[in-house]
């Protein structure tokens, strides 16, 4: 058992790292995952300047992917369609309105010049056997920009994901050249939808964005859309408006898309509807508002690793120069053996060393006459000289011999040397050399790749529970006991809308909070509904009058309801209680019913709520009498019985007689106006 949990562990364990590293997740060093790796090395391999079909480009590229046509093909329309390494001919889809790639045999591509500047670089490129050990492909290519902010990834690996936004590839080149400048730089995102993006929360790569449609209202009547959010297609876009429109969350008349290579969505609106009205409620409860969230998760030096843009840039500004170093001392040493080699032919021709081999009669006689044919100017060479440098020099045609040109010899050596010299200068001043070949890459880049689409702006997220309006009515129906906004007979009990929660204070005492019900039974008597929002409920005072349910004596309690969980039944009252009667006016008068008692004549008595003090909502009541009670309800309100004492007669006759009195004065006072 101990053996098989061991081999299980180590068995996921491999299985999570492969899916990690080698499929899901890109590398930090090159910002591509291994297929989009796989493709480019595929492209470069096949590179002749022309187009090829994208059925050939995978079937080349399937020496190296092991996991079939599909993905590759699916991998090379997505890394396609970012329109920075590869050059496409033919319907390759369409990102704003969702349309899918034609079939891989009637599409064409190729890498482009850029690609070929920012990747490709054999000589420092480290490659490993393709899974097969037929062919050698790339660890990673020695990328001179950090790709994986311009083309942004999405992928989710077993127990982790990644999700890097696209950011503009003028301004990742400009951030780049600032950090290596010792400067400040800041990078936001920039998506191929266009759109607004609100950036306050992305925390430099690891918060979140808020993305919105840019909608034109010039013509009140209408909407247009015209940039859609990062995210969204047309059709998805289209789809939840038409959502929204069917569920009364928004009033639209009409839906025309007239998109093709740019967004253009007409909504109109219905008589009396204009297009302020409309606006919350598309950022609201469509696609037209978005939220995403980031999650920089890379793969560095084989171990995932959770970054920031800025920590990207500056890993990148290093390993830029490394990079160049790397190249530049390789081209030094390259020139070096190309000046080593034109000083041998030159000495080897001019002084005619060949001569030497005539009377040789061995191959080892040959190189020794070489060799010593070489003694004499040992201190013009570079080096000292090899068997493999005599093999070379052995294989010099005799009619380049004859056409030997000393001129020519001496300025291919001056060029070399000067550009070795060139090369020890960079050499000593790598970060502006880093910097001008940055300079170099963005002003190969056309203007539309580099020209900025996502318009940064300040919106906060629109809160639906604000847009919708309280229009639906919440019915219910004494008879049958049920609550809820589908119900057709009963009394309407409240205007509501599908993000309220409501308080149901069913016949029982029971009380619960929950979302508006559609139809639901709630028993018949139900004391109360109301809403549940604290500034509802805190003005709430609730008077409970309940017969005990050991004695059953009548008993009030007086309460407010501050706290709950939704979805879950509280009672009110204890638990062998009878509940009498719940009001929620704050005064009101009452009578309880008692049973009949021998010598006992009265068998109602009335009070008055508002004498009885407010308590905790845990709190027992308060006793009413020492008399079983029967029933309570509310008292009717009597007119005050006429006076007919001589008290009262006298009073009211008096208004009148000091009428007259007043009327009979000629000498009464006069009020002045006021």
């Amino acid at each position: 058992m101990d053996y098989i949990k061991s081999l299980f562990n180590k068995n996921f364990l491999e299985y999570a790292s492969y899916v990690i590293r080698d499929r899901a997740i890109p590398d930090l060093e090159d910002g591509l995952k291994p297929v989009q790796r796989r493709i480019l090395h595929s492209l470069f391999e096949m590179d002749d300047g022309k187009f090829h079909k994208v059925a050939n480009v995978v079937g080349h590229c399937m020496k190296y992917h092991p996991h079939g046509d599909a993905s590759i093909g699916g991998a090379l329309v997505v890394l396609a369609n970012k329109d920075l390494f590869i050059d496409k001919q033919g319907n390759f889809g369409n990102i704003l309105t969702g349309d899918e790639a034609s079939a891989a045999r009637y599409i064409e591509c190729r890498s482009t010049p850029i690609a070929k500047d920012v990747f490709y670089n054999p000589e420092i490129t480290r490659y490993i056997p393709s899974y097969d050990g037929r062919n050698k492909e790339p660890v990673a290519f020695r990328a001179k920009l950090p790709v994986i902010l311009c083309i942004g990834a999405e992928g989710i690996a077993v127990g982790m994901s990644t999700r890097i936004l696209p950011h503009n590839i003028r301004e990742v080149i400009e951030a780049e050249k600032a950090c290596l400048a010792g400067k400040k730089f800041q990078l936001y995102p920039d998506f191929p939808t266009r759109g607004l993006v609100d950036v306050s929360d992305y925390e430099d790569g690891l918060g979140k964005v808020l993305v919105r449609a840019k909608l034109d209202t010039s013509d009140e009547k209408r909407i247009v859309i015209r940039e859609i959010p990062f995210g969204s297609t047309t059709d998805s876009l289209i789809l939840s408006i038409e959502n929204a429109a069917r569920s009364g969350k928004i009033k639209i008349s009409e839906i025309n898309d007239y998109t093709t290579d740019k967004v253009e969505i007409e909504l109109k609106l219905p008589r009396g509807v204009y297009a302020e009205d409309v606006t919350d409620s598309l950022y609201a409860f469509t696609e037209c508002e978005q939220s995403i969230s980031c999650n920089l998760l890379v793969i560095r030096d084989n171990f995932p690793v959770l970054m920031t843009v800025s920590d990207v840039i500056r890993d990148h500004a290093k390993r830029l120069v490394k990079i160049l170093k790397e190249e530049l001392e390789l081209e030094k040493i390259n020139l070096l053996d190309r000046l080593h080699m034109r000083t041998l032919e030159r000495i080897f021709i001019e002084e005619r060393i060949y001569k030497r081999i005539e009377q040789m009669k061995t191959a080892e006689g040959v190189i020794s006459a070489v060799l010593k044919g070489f003694e004499p100017f040992r201190a013009e060479l570079i080096r000292d000289v090899t068997e493999e440098d005599v093999d070379r020099l052995l294989k010099i045609p005799i009619r380049r011999i004859s056409l030997y040109d000393i001129n020519k010899n001496r300025e291919e050596v001056a060029a070399i040397k000067e550009r070795i010299k060139e090369i020890n200068k960079l050499l000593k001043n790598l970060v502006d050399y880093a910097i001008t070949t940055l300079d170099a890459i963005l002003s190969k880049l056309p203007a539309e790749a580099t020209a900025r689409r996502t318009t940064i702006g300040r919106f906060t997220k629109t809160d639906a529970k604000e847009v919708v309006t309280r229009d639906t009515p919440l019915r219910y129906d004494e008879e049958t006991g049920y609550l809820g906004t589908s119900v057709s007979n009963g009394k309407e009990m409240l205007k509501v809308t599908p993000y309220d929660r409501i308080l149901v204070m069913r016949k029982s005492g029971v009380y619960s909070v929950m979302d508006v019900p559609e139809k639901l039974f709630v028993d018949k008597g139900m004391w109360y509904v109301g809403f549940s929002e604290k500034e509802f409920l805190s003005k709430q005072l609730f008077t409970i009058i309940y017969k005990d349910g050991k004695t059953g004596y009548p008993c009030i309690k007086r309460c407010r309801i501050e706290g709950y969980i939704l979805n879950r039944d509280y009672l009110i009252v204890p638990d062998d209680a009878t509940v009498l009667l719940i009001n929620t006016q704050p005064k009101f008068q009452f009578t309880v019913t008692y049973e009949p008692k021998p010598r006992v004549k009265t068998t109602e008595q009335t009070f008055k709520a508002q004498d009885y003090a407010e308590k905790g909502l845990k709190a027992l009541g308060v006793r009413l009498n020492n008399r079983i009670a029967v029933s309570a309800a509310i008292a009717e309100k009597k007119p005050p019985a006429p006076d007919k004492t001589e008290a009262g007669e006298a009073c009211a006759k008096r208004p009148a007689e000091l009428l007259n009195r007043i009327q009979k004065n000629p000498n009464r006072r006069k009020r002045k106006p006021e």
